[in-house]
């Protein structure tokens, strides 16, 4: 399931890179063409990419919460949860015994 996760949110990073690509060749374009000076492409490049940021940050938060949503749901342990606990088992279990 993490896996599946982990490829989805890879696959919309690669849609980012790629949109960003074809938005900079739109742009250079467009300066090309003398519609839009470098500055202004300049400037329209950094608002995409800065709008870009934030979605995905936006997105991600969503992600993590509705997954810890389904952990909960489905009383699944979290990483975090088996670390203590596994330190608790190793504090009530004690020190190793040597064997003589």
């Amino acid at each position: 399931m993490i896996d599946a996760i982990k490829k989805t949110l890879l696959i919309g990073l690669g849609a980012t890179v790629t949109t960003a690509e074809k938005i900079e060749s739109a742009l250079d374009d467009f300066v090309k063409k003398g519609k839009l000076s470098a500055d202004e492409a300049k400037e329209v490049a950094r608002k995409i990419t800065e709008d870009g940021k934030k979605e995905y940050e936006e997105a991600k938060a969503t992600l993590t919460e509705s997954i810890e949503e389904l952990l909960q749901k489905y009383n699944f342990a979290t990483q975090k949860q088996l670390k203590a606990l596994e330190e608790r088992v190793a504090q009530l279990e004690g020190p190793p015994k040597d064997s003589e």
